[in-house]
């Protein structure tokens, strides 16, 4: 179903509904709406939508063009749209993603992280989740969310291992084949990676559609996709909303947890905990914090002697080996019980 009076977007939608095999019925508003709502496999909502119908389900995808800008993210955030596709640019993805629309499998699970401040570990965490997973027969792929951080791979191993990093999905155009995306990551500590190079040289960024690709492939793929955010914009913006639960890390002190409730209003509407970094002396903190934000704690993140210097030196994953490390990454993963 889609939900817009736009003519622009009535015929995109037709053409892009028709080249994935599929029927459309379009409602100018959400009067109209109301009764196929619940029943439409796939809810499409133009922008120029501004409520929807009480006691209904979030659409699926939020509609519009390019010139509309960064408004499209603060739409789709107040309406609790799934994604966003930008029109023309999205229309193969758009496509691709509702061909997949009817199939029962889901894919895998996506969970992003995100530090509440500066420094609160956050990509040390996701290297260390990435690596207790796949440490557990669990298919695993972690994506580096930053382009601003120097690139992920420096901390993950100080060799360079051949594998194709994100400039090279800049001209990506449609959905990608999720074996051959499989077989084309670099791979450290049993997982997967898909890191910004560790180089001083100027990249081609993938655009948004390109980026919606990468992330269906990952799904396809792999049992878990671990998102390293970062705290940049374009990764709230694009990445933050392809993931299906997200982890906030913050460290046990005043002025990163008045950060981290900065961040938590920036966060789309879906499934969130909280992580605390700290030992645990810093238990009861953690939980003051976890209520002040509303957010259930899920495991407090160990302080251990020399991680600064092993990031540098790409040695992160000895350090993951500690069983501190394993049992706070088994805890948040809940490995016994399965991925949640």
């Amino acid at each position: 179903m889609l939900v817009s009076a736009d003519p622009y977007l009535q015929e995109e939608a037709k053409r892009i509904v028709a080249a994935a095999g599929g029927s459309l019925r379009t409602a100018v508003d959400v009067a109209g709406a109301v009764h196929g709502w619940d029943t439409a496999d796939v809810v499409l909502v133009g922008s120029d939508v501004r409520e929807l119908p009480p006691r209904r389900r979030a659409p699926t995808v939020l509609l519009g063009k390019a010139a509309e800008g960064d408004g499209l993210w603060r739409l789709a955030a107040s309406l609790g749209a799934e994604r966003v596709a930008v029109l023309p640019e999205a229309a193969a993805w758009l496509a691709e993603h509702l061909s997949m629309a009817g199939s029962p499998d889901p894919g895998g699970t996506v969970m992003g992280i995100i530090g509440g401040s500066g420094g609160a570990g956050a990509t040390t965490t996701a290297i260390w989740l990435a690596q207790a997973a796949a440490g557990q027969g669990i298919s695993t792929v972690l994506i580096d969310g930053d382009r601003w951080g120097g690139g992920l791979e420096l901390a993950v191993t100080s060799q360079e291992i051949p594998g194709l990093r994100w400039p090279d999905f800049a001209e990506t155009r449609g959905s990608i084949d999720p074996s051959q995306f499989r077989d084309s990551l670099p791979v450290a500590g049993g997982f997967a990676y898909l890191s910004w190079p560790g180089t001083r040289e100027q990249v081609h960024v993938p655009a948004a559609d390109a980026v919606s690709a990468v992330v269906d492939a990952a799904r396809r793929s792999f049992e878990l996709i671990i998102v390293d955010i970062g705290r940049s914009g374009e990764g709230l913006a694009t990445l933050a909303w392809d993931c299906d639960k997200i982890l906030l890390l913050t460290q046990a002190h005043l002025r990163s947890a008045v950060a981290a409730t900065r961040v938590l209003n920036e966060l789309p509407p879906i499934e969130a905990g909280l992580l605390v970094r700290g030992s645990g002396t810093t238990s009861v903190d953690a939980a003051m914090i976890a209520e002040s934000l509303g957010l259930p704690l899920l495991g407090l993140l160990p302080e251990i002697r020399g991680v600064a210097a092993g990031t540098e030196m790409g040695r992160l994953l000895e350090f993951g080996r500690r069983k501190a490390v394993s049992r706070f990454a088994g805890s948040v993963l809940e490995l016994n019980g399965g991925i949640q």
